[in-house]
């Protein structure tokens, strides 16, 4: 496994928009364009700390002076001590109302953020669906179970729907990755350790059984690529070869269920 770099906390994020009627009147680049002309005076170096065209940051300025009451923007000629650009009084006073206001949204957000149930447990669906792995199936779940034998230990994870998956690993996983009841944990399967059979009541030693409905078959050149739709709208891929997708008769549309070794799982936390 290979996570990805370690993601920020999730949060609810927004940019404040002043509008006239139904047009875009302070907000955005045009508030960036505002506070770089504030700080240099030259709209070209504002144009380019923006990453703007000299000729879009006018056309912002224009636009902004033609949906104000008063203008924001003031051209200082040209003479002996050059041109310029400038915010007049008014456009200094417009600024700091939207910095004012841009605060309190965001503050307002912080809080909506707070008051939404099951948030924190989103953010962490967005980590994991973030994380790199070459297992191509994954499950998050909650443990309900976690035993430790002899040598080693077992995992049981709920996925929903009445599903749950077996895991056996040593003693010192799940002491490191602090494996307990009610923790969230995410099954990693690759998909050539999964055994298919029509038959859901086969006897063989695999602890965990996943029984759905094969939903796409794609034979290779020696390979055959089934994909399981499973309860809860999850999908499980499997890769067989195609002389054993022939011999069991396999179809899309027919039931099947999935075999896997619970020392085939996989177990990782956020």
């Amino acid at each position: 496994m290979n996570p990805s770099a370690p993601l920020d906390p999730l949060r609810i994020d927004g940019r404040l928009w002043f509008n006239r009627g139904e047009k875009g009147y302070l907000g955005g680049k045009r508030i960036e364009l505002l506070e770089q002309i504030e700080a240099t005076g030259s709209i070209s170096q504002a144009a380019k700390a923006a990453n703007l065209s000299y000729k879009a940051a006018w056309d912002a300025v224009d636009a902004m002076n033609n949906l104000s009451e008063r203008p924001l923007v003031k051209r200082a000629a040209g003479g002996a001590g050059g041109g310029g650009t400038q915010l007049t009084d008014f456009g200094r006073e417009m600024l700091h109302v939207w910095r004012r206001m841009q605060q309190e949204y965001e503050r307002f957000l912080a809080q909506v953020s707070q008051g939404i149930e099951g948030f924190d447990d989103i953010d962490k669906l967005l980590k994991a669906i973030a994380m790199k792995t070459s297992a191509r199936n994954q499950f998050r779940g909650r443990i309900t179970r976690v035993e430790k034998g002899a040598v080693n230990g077992s995992l049981q994870l709920d996925i929903g729907d009445g599903q749950t998956i077996t895991a056996t690993l040593t003693h010192d996983s799940i002491d490191e990755l602090q494996l307990a009841v009610g923790k969230t944990a995410i099954a990693l399967i690759k998909a050539s350790f999964v055994l298919l059979t029509p038959d859901p009541d086969t006897r063989i030693s695999a602890r965990n059984r996943l029984t759905g409905t094969i939903s796409a078959l794609v034979p290779g050149a020696v390979n055959c690529d089934v994909k399981l739709s499973l309860p809860g709208n999850r999908t499980l891929g499997a890769v067989i070869t195609n002389e054993s997708a022939e011999a069991l008769g396999l179809a899309v549309g027919q039931p099947c269920t999935a075999l896997i070794k619970a020392s085939h799982v996989i177990i990782a936390v956020d």
